[in-house]
């Protein structure tokens, strides 16, 4: 088989353009000769295909599971050096499709190509083999493992037969590291790091098994806005040096700074794509869900009453003994929304645990409705009307082997009617669930399926089905939209704002300033575990904001 001639791009290293057209007819002596009298270039007919395909073709795939199509005959071509972005509602298929990519679960029907050559995946080893990695919105790492361990788990440098070679894969990550622009201590323990870090470890777990399609599925989910643009400069770098990536994420905004080209997939089909040139966040909004979505909430002046949640001087530890939490002070009134602002790790996830008793209070108190609650338990807390929507759906707010149906009652399932003298009424608990799943628009199948069948985005309507559902006189809502689609976003902060709007008093908390500015009445913002400032939000600046969230006050010294 003759080799690429010098002046055409070699599959593995695209986006030098050919100077002469490019003939699949090497074979035919006489087609050869038109070709060079023409100035063209005879090439052997499968190199002249894989030097002009994409870098991934997905054809018609298709992927049933009992009751429901997960993806129906989707096509889906992604360049060499292309960001590619992937949208779509929670349950559209989305994560099916990459699953079925990296060879975590097989398509019924279709078939995958990489630089144009037809090649079967029957799981992530052949998936990594072939150049395919996938970074998850939930984090692949083990927290007791080292950067390095981690980077290098299952693919391990052997110095010989039984030790470990320790030091060169140390200093392959360092090198790869610097490639990025990445400073990371391969030493350093993953427990230890901030998400924005482990996001990193993930991209360089990935690279250093030779990926050439990356597939990140929601990379800034839990990044600050600082983290988010630092990764970005990381994409383009890669997509620059010919790494084709899918890009999956429900942020609009960042989806047309960062992507070249976009594919919708609703229900299961593609339904089309957009030029991030020439799209919007509405236009690509309404594609996603099929009508036309307000992405901005309609939210009157609140009329606040009394104070319903009370945070004296609290002081609060983290799981090593260290105080993250120092002296907070600030109460939450009916009828307002409480905004929480900071960037992660400055104690608000403490904070939180605190106040809905998933956390010992070191000093001060938590005051709810007159009542001291510090260190009550989370039913306790639950029973006086507390509805808890928490940062880490998986760790506090889901049994994620029990059914669906189960999740939807675990505030509840001990009272009527879902249990009577100790007996569990399995036939309410499934009727309310089965409105719930209605309501609160769940993609699944059935009510009886784990929860740990459902997406990211499924999971969370699932928690705030749960608590929304419930007679309340405190919201707590730490990260509510975390993941979650544009539809049912607007869904959400309506529901936030009725709340608020019926009398009870919300407390939120977000990584997105966006949001807190968008829903919160008032703000308060943390910075290294104190309260710095709480500020009218009608009148505060964004960019006020960031700088406090930075500096921990409003003005940068001269």
């Amino acid at each position: 088989m003759a080799e690429v001639p010098p002046n055409l791009p070699h599959p593995n290293q695209p986006g030098e353009p050919a100077p002469g057209p490019i003939s699949a007819a090497a074979g035919n002596p006489e087609t050869a000769a038109a070709d060079q009298a023409a100035g063209g270039t005879t090439v052997d007919p499968a190199i002249a295909a894989r030097a002009t395909a994409p870098a991934l073709e997905m054809r018609a795939i298709s992927k049933r599971f009992p009751g429901v199509v997960a993806n129906d005959h989707i096509d889906l071509s992604i360049r060499p050096g292309e960001i590619h972005a992937l949208l779509g509602e929670n349950g559209a298929g989305k994560s099916t499709l990459m699953n079925i990519l990296y060879g975590l679960l097989s398509p019924d029907e279709g078939e995958i190509l990489l630089d144009g050559a037809v090649v079967e995946i029957s799981s992530p080893s052949d998936a990594i083999a072939r150049g395919i990695g996938m970074v998850h919105q939930h984090f692949k790492l083990v927290p007791v493992f080292s950067v390095a361990e981690n980077i290098v788990l299952g693919n391990e440098t052997m110095a010989n037969a039984v030790f470990l070679d320790v030091r060169r894969s140390e200093g392959r990550i360092r090198a790869l590291s610097q490639q990025l622009g990445f400073e990371i201590d391969p030493e350093a323990m993953v427990g230890d790091l901030s998400v924005g870090i482990q996001q990193r470890i993930e991209i360089l777990k990935a690279l250093y098994r030779g990926a050439k399609v990356l597939i990140l599925d929601e990379p800034t989910a839990v990044l600050t806005p600082q983290e988010t643009s630092e990764i970005f400069l990381v994409l383009r770098r890669l997509a620059g040096e010919g790494t084709s990536i899918v890009f999956i994420s429900h942020k609009l905004n960042e989806v047309l700074e960062i992507a070249d080209r976009i594919t919708v997939i609703r229900r299961g089909r593609v339904v089309g794509q957009a030029d991030p040139k020439t799209a919007t966040e509405e236009s690509l909004a309404e594609m996603m869900v099929g009508r036309e979505v307000s992405l901005v909430v309609d939210k009157g002046p609140a009329s606040p009453g009394e104070a319903v949640l009370t945070v004296e001087d609290l002081t609060v530890a983290d799981d090593r003994g260290s105080i993250v939490v120092a002296g907070a002070s600030f109460g939450v009134r009916a009828g307002e929304i409480f905004g929480l602002a900071g960037v992660a790790g400055n104690g608000q996830e403490e904070l939180v645990e605190a106040i809905n008793g998933l956390r010992k209070v070191t000093s001060g108190r938590v005051v709810l409705g007159g009542h001291d609650v510090t260190n009550d338990s989370s039913r306790s807390l639950s029973e006086r009307g507390v509805a808890y929507i928490p940062g880490d759906r998986q760790r506090f707010g889901l049994v994620l082997p029990y059914p669906i149906e189960d999740n939807l009652v675990l505030t509840e399932y001990y009272h009527a009617p879902f249990s009577r003298f100790g007996v569990i009424n399995e036939r309410a608990i499934s009727k309310r669930a089965s409105e719930l799943i209605s309501q609160y628009d769940i993609r699944t199948p059935s009510g009886g399926l784990p929860a740990s069948t459902l997406s990211g985005g499924n999971q969370q309507k699932v928690i705030v089905a749960r608590e929304f559902s419930r007679d309340l006189v405190l919201l707590v809502a730490d990260q509510p939209t975390r993941g979650i689609d544009v539809g049912s976003i607007e869904f959400i902060h309506r529901q936030i704002v009725a709340k608020r709007d019926a009398g009870i008093a919300v407390l939120l908390v977000s990584a997105e300033l966006d949001e807190v500015l968008e829903l919160s009445d008032r703000i308060g913002i943390m910075y290294r575990g104190q309260l710095v400032a709480i500020l009218d939000a009608s009148t505060a600046e964004k960019e006020t904001i960031g700088l406090i969230m930075a500096t921990g006050r409003a003005e940068v010294p001269a």
